[in-house]
């Protein structure tokens, strides 16, 4: 069974996910992460992010110990992820990874779960389940605020704001693989719910599809 999970950043739907492998006993796979490591790499040489040629580079020799990197987690990595994930070339180099994992799940699992933003829509649009996870551009701000400042790094409300905002048009706007949420998708609105709260809706939702498909 394939589990799609998309949505905009700091909707939950990281933290959801991996909840929900562990549950169900699926594989997760957090495809952000390929983003990351693609952007990483072109700015740890020298590149800019929004280079094709540079980010499509990154993406090809991207193997998948890159994802172990500590600072994929960085707001640098973020926003870098954001500008090579708009390019075509670097979707194209990516979507067998996803895939093949979607199709294969490592450790003989009985099923993956990969969150995104176009899990539902491209990568996996055949996925029995299809949830879209999001929350007000505020309440997005002031969790990925507080992430930040847990983990040591000074930062400014304002700029989170703006960054996030920008962050969202890119992703929208982009032609190839905007974010949307799949017409078959169920919308979780995380603003006013807590993770408990969320993943027991969520999970509702998945068990109606696994019944449907006799799991």
């Amino acid at each position: 069974m394939i589990i799609a999970v998309d949505g905009p950043a700091a909707a939950g739907k990281g933290t959801l996910a991996r909840r929900l492998a562990a549950h169900l006993g699926f594989a997760y796979l957090d495809t952000g992460l390929l983003y990351r490591a693609t952007g990483l790499a072109v700015l740890r040489r020298g590149g800019n992010p929004s280079d094709p040629a540079a980010a499509a580079t990154a993406a090809r020799a991207l193997v998948a110990n890159d994802l172990d990197n500590p600072d994929l987690r960085s707001d640098a990595a973020a926003q870098a992820a954001s500008q090579v994930a708009a390019i075509p070339a670097v979707r194209a180099a990516l979507l067998d990874f996803q895939r093949r994992f979607a199709d294969h799940p490592p450790d003989s699992a009985a099923g993956a779960i990969l969150d995104g933003r176009d899990i539902g829509t491209v990568v996996c649009p055949t996925a029995e389940a299809k949830l879209f996870v999001t929350a007000s551009l505020e309440a997005r701000a002031q969790r990925r605020l507080k992430e930040l400042r847990d983990r040591g790094i000074a930062s400014i409300g304002s700029r989170v704001l703006r960054e996030m905002r920008e962050r969202d048009a890119r992703d929208r706007r982009r032609r190839v693989a905007p974010l949307v949420a799949a017409e078959d998708a169920f919308t979780l609105d995380t603003t006013e719910l807590d993770a408990d709260a969320a993943f027991e809706a969520a999970l509702a939702f998945i068990s109606t599809r696994m019944a449907g498909r006799g799991a």
